[in-house]
């Protein structure tokens, strides 16, 4: 059994360099990327999220108004000085070849160095760090939930194999697995969150402004009270797939 469990886990390495390796492929074919997101903000699209980058707008009127032939290889790159984009590919990396970028974002992300947010200028760990309870609650909650209701109702319909109980619950568990967690959170959000039909539910957050001054009781209610409808959404589709394996 240790050696299976050693195997497999042996295999995730692979996997995921795997995974990484045709993502980063994937993205160096694609149109775009940010050296060419702030060429185009350069020459007049949302020049806000740029002016880190180039030292403030009105040294970014500078660079986008001279006259420099347009030989870049780069969309949009005609009048903008050559060696401000040989700067912009220096930061981003793109002076290298892709085998050594490759290389050096492996070995960043095996030192959890995963960069700074282009949009919000803060480091991508801080970002995941903000979230990760988050995320990590949420699973939590839909794992327990679906295993405390997916188990017994696997176990009844395994027990009521033909029955009308059996095709029933069937129906309902294809109905929930064929309807995608994203599409059944927008319902979720229409119908119970979003004021349309009721308000009973918050759109946002994981507690609410006065959370600090609720007493105990009340801030184990507020945070159910928060979870509850994100938990729903995550809880169908594995709920159905659960109690089909069980059964």
């Amino acid at each position: 059994m240790a050696a299976y469990i050693l195997r497999r886990l042996a295999l995730m390495i692979p996997t995921i360099l795997g995974i990484m390796l045709i993502s980063f492929t994937i993205i160096q074919f694609a149109p775009g990327g940010p050296v060419e997101r702030i060429i185009a903000q350069l020459q007049g699209h949302d020049v806000g999220a740029t002016a880190r980058f180039a030292g403030g707008q009105s040294e970014m009127n500078n660079l986008s108004g001279g006259n420099f032939d347009g030989g870049s290889k780069y969309r949009g790159a005609q009048g903008l000085d050559p060696a401000f984009i040989e700067e912009l590919e220096k930061q981003f990396g793109f002076d290298k070849p892709a085998h050594e970028r490759f290389l050096i974002m492996i070995g960043d992300y095996a030192q959890f160095d995963f960069g700074n947010s282009f949009y919000r200028d803060v480091p991508v760990s801080q970002l995941i760090a903000e979230k990760l309870p988050v995320s990590i609650s949420l699973g939590l909650w839909t794992t327990l939930i679906t295993y405390l209701i997916s188990i017994p109702l696997g176990i009844a319909k395994a027990r009521r194999s033909g029955s009308s109980f059996d095709i029933w619950t069937s129906g309902v568990i294809i109905v929930g697995y064929a309807i995608p967690g994203f599409l059944f959170a927008v319902l979720l959000i229409i119908v119970f969150a979003g004021g349309s039909y009721f308000d009973l539910f918050p759109l946002r957050g994981l507690t609410s402004d006065n959370f600090d001054s609720l007493s105990t009781g009340g801030k184990i209610i507020d945070y159910l009270w928060h979870i509850s409808l994100p938990v729903l959404a995550m809880t169908i589709g594995a709920f159905a797939t659960t109690t089909l394996l069980t059964k």
